[in-house]
């Protein structure tokens, strides 16, 4: 975990599995839970003051990605085996087991990402819209597109167990 900066706020410090990777320069703040094999990417911050952020087994927050909670629209909860590409922002969302964000992606207050769904790079993903299991959705705003290929569905797997892996050769 190098050198990154673990930040108690009200007398509540970031709880993270032993096997995660956290990079030097990412920043946990507060009530944060970090499932095992799960990486934080560089320059990434996490900040649960207000609520809790749960980030779950297997899933990648990349690169420079901002993850925050509010006081009235709750908590953030990225499942398991999740990919968040570079420079995303989720803010009091849910995003479920093997979904997939891509990069750039904002996605606001009470939005829900189902299972096994996926955001195209550079979306919008409205307050309270929800993204149904196997469905595409890309825009600002964003809107559902098309239902993902088989093909598409395995990456979101592949995508996870990549980003284990890489995880692996910085520990």
């Amino acid at each position: 975990m190098g050198n990154a900066s673990f930040t108690s706020y009200m007398g509540t410090l970031p709880s993270v599995d032993p096997t995660v990777f956290v990079a030097e320069n990412a920043h946990l703040i507060g009530q944060v839970t970090v499932g095992k094999s799960a990486s934080i990417w560089f320059g990434s911050v996490l900040r649960g003051d207000v609520g809790k952020i749960v980030v779950g087994e297997g899933s990648n927050i990349q690169d420079n990605t901002v993850v925050h909670v509010d006081q009235e629209y709750g908590d953030t909860e990225i499942g398991k085996f999740v990919t968040v590409g570079h420079g995303c922002i989720l803010h009091a969302c849910s995003i479920m087991d093997k979904a997939f964000v891509g990069m750039g992606c904002v996605v606001m207050d009470r939005a829900l990402m189902e299972e096994c769904s996926m955001l195209a790079a550079g979306s919008l993903l409205t307050r309270g819209k929800v993204v149904k299991s196997g469905e595409l959705w890309g825009g600002r705003p964003a809107k559902y597109m098309r239902m993902l290929s088989d093909q598409e569905l395995a990456y979101l797997q592949q995508s996870a167990d990549g980003y284990i892996a890489l995880s692996r050769s910085y520990l």
